[in-house]
């Protein structure tokens, strides 16, 4: 019979106790001095006649294992393990058990193990894990202080792993008050505290998870680990309180490159980007080389409109990383076309070579020819593109019909996209594609048609029902079906800002304006989009806040001001 693997609870314990992780290790004191290995104590063995029906049980399990009857297996193997008291029967029975889910009998199996071979770490790992999972943490608690008691010196990497061994408990505070009464015997250790920490905050006891992580920063001075947890803690419910966290932190332990990492994202979701792109440079002179950095530092650049700064960012990575050549080249690309220096662009985006980005670069490409007004040379090169797999061939199209949208040539998308779903009618991108098409052209009832054919193949495809309850809100009189399809598009993506946005407009259309309101400030706070600012400018106008309205349309336009639905939605109200 194969090897069963272990049941991922008791795999988790075992690394948990077994081996620092990555995070824990770049932590850890210096390495000592390595001792001679003691040998390992002999198992006692128990004297058992190999029987006929012995040998028939063990035959049952191997082969009941084998055929993937696995309750069969567990139940001759926890009778084995009864008969002979034998700790490896036991050991094989508790793995058979947990693998087949047989909490009860892997249990068993388990204290059978551990009365037999006492001081078998696995056995205890094994059995503690269990009763993790059975929720019987009393039970669990003696056996995970032998554990961390048996790790010695290096009892913090026991701690380190509790939060994932008590994942799943439901009872948090419970499972805090475990982690508490384990932590008790070891007042002086920082990993102690981070544990105490994690799990007040898993029990939503936020400011004693704090309390506790200020400790393990007291006892452990410029510890990554804690310091990123603590930052989670202090942006709980203001983000840029974590972010000062991390300045501050950085402040005093400079070279701290994951805090410093961290920090610089939390800069770029801030839209901070001349800041964050100062710390991926200071990254960079500490790691030199790294790709992934230097992609940061050229995309920044680009969003700066720092054209010099991406450049040398991008061919340097060119220069250093090959794996990353095709990305590089493509925003090279983009640096020359923006710099109107398209000769230039075109070798960069032909320069690519087949693989990842290879489509994207010859999309480029054709849209580089139809921006120079070469539209029909630019179609003819995304026709004569050899490419052998059925979404490449997709993602062509899709690019022809943008090309296309991009000339406003919508009844020109309207036909390139009715041939192409012609001979792959079951196509999601393109049944989409095309149903966005039939409203550019007003043929709703082809709209409608292809998206509940979607709806059919992808049922949980959120963005479907959105299109389809959003059109019938914007443009019939169905009012109370587009809401039925908004709010099962919610049930599927509750926090997506485009389908809040839908909601609102139905619910504006509807005369329902408070409920209208609440969902497009819903969106327009996880999405700062122009179209979600100019349905949300209307609500504003409709309960009489004027001024506000013309505010956001304002301000919307300064940072899109080619967006035709803030322009419609301010010509309707006069707003110059």
């Amino acid at each position: 019979m194969r090897p069963i693997p272990h049941y991922l609870a008791v795999a988790g314990l075992c690394l948990a106790f077994g081996a620092q992780s990555l995070a824990y290790a770049e932590q850890a004191a210096p390495a000592k001095a390595t001792k001679t290995a003691k040998p390992k104590k002999e198992i006692a063995l128990p004297k058992v006649e190999l029987t006929s029906q012995l040998l028939y049980e063990f035959l049952v399990a191997e082969i009941a294992g084998q055929r993937g009857d696995l309750a069969v297996a567990s139940e001759a193997y926890l009778d084995l393990a009864k008969t002979t008291r034998d700790p490896r029967i036991a050991e094989r029975a508790t793995e058979v058990a947990m693998y087949a889910h047989q909490a009860a009998a892997a249990r068993a199996a388990a204290n059978i193990w551990l009365d037999t071979q006492p001081d078998s770490l696995n056995a205890q790992k094994s059995l503690a894990a269990l009763l993790v999972n059975d929720g019987k943490l009393n039970e669990a608690r003696p056996h995970l202080e032998k554990l961390i008691a048996a790790e010695g010196d290096n009892a913090g990497a026991g701690f380190m792993h509790l939060d994932a061994l008590l994942a799943r408990q439901k009872d948090k505070q419970a499972a805090l008050e475990l982690v508490k009464k384990l932590a008790a015997p070891y007042p002086n250790l920082a990993e102690a505290h981070f544990a105490i920490a994690q799990a007040a905050a898993n029990a939503n006891r936020y400011d004693e998870a704090m309390n506790e992580i200020k400790t393990t920063a007291k006892l452990k001075p410029g510890w990554e680990l804690a310091a990123l947890f603590q930052f989670q803690l202090a942006g709980r419910e203001n983000a840029t309180d974590g972010t000062a966290f991390l300045r501050d932190f950085l402040k005093q332990y400079p070279d701290a490159k994951q805090v410093r990492l961290i920090y610089a994202r939390q800069l770029v979701s801030q839209n901070q980007y001349a800041a964050a792109r100062d710390e991926f440079r200071q990254l960079a002179k500490e790691v030199p080389g790294n790709p992934e950095l230097g992609m940061a530092i050229g995309l920044l650049s680009l969003q700066l409109n720092d054209l010099d700064g991406a450049e040398s960012a991008f061919k340097a990575v060119l220069a250093t990383s090959p794996a990353d050549a095709g990305a590089a080249q493509i925003y090279l690309g983009q640096v020359a076309e923006l710099r109107k220096q398209y000769d230039q662009a075109a070798k960069w985006y032909l320069s690519v070579a087949p693989g990842a980005h290879y489509i994207s670069a010859q999309i480029r490409y054709a849209g580089l020819l139809a921006k120079q007004g070469k539209m029909a040379e630019a179609r003819t090169y995304l026709h004569n593109l050899k490419v052998d797999g059925e979404a490449d061939k997709i993602q062509l199209i899709e690019a022809e019909a943008q090309l296309l949208r991009e000339t406003k040539d919508y009844k020109g998308v309207y036909e390139l996209l009715s041939h192409a779903l012609a001979s792959r009618p079951d196509s999601p991108e393109l049944l989409y594609d095309h149903a966005m098409a039939a409203e550019r052209v007003n043929k709703l009832d082809v709209l409608e048609k292809d998206l509940r054919h979607l709806i059919q193949i992808k049922p949980d495809y959120a963005q479907a029902y959105n299109a389809l309850g959003y059109t019938l809100a914007d443009r019939t009189n169905r009012l109370t079906e587009a809401v039925q399809l908004l709010d099962h598009a919610l049930k599927l993506a509750p926090n997506d800002a485009f389908i809040l946005d839908s909601m609102g407009w139905a619910q504006y259309r509807q005369g329902n304006l408070d409920k209208s309101l609440d969902y497009l400030q819903r969106a327009f706070a996880l999405r700062k989009d122009p179209e979600i600012a100019a349905h949300l400018g209307e609500v504003l106008w409709a309960k009489g806040n004027r001024d506000e309205a013309r505010k956001l349309w304002q301000t919307a336009l300064d940072g899109s001001p080619q967006n035709q639905a803030l322009l419609d939605v301010m010509q309707k109200f006069k707003k110059p």
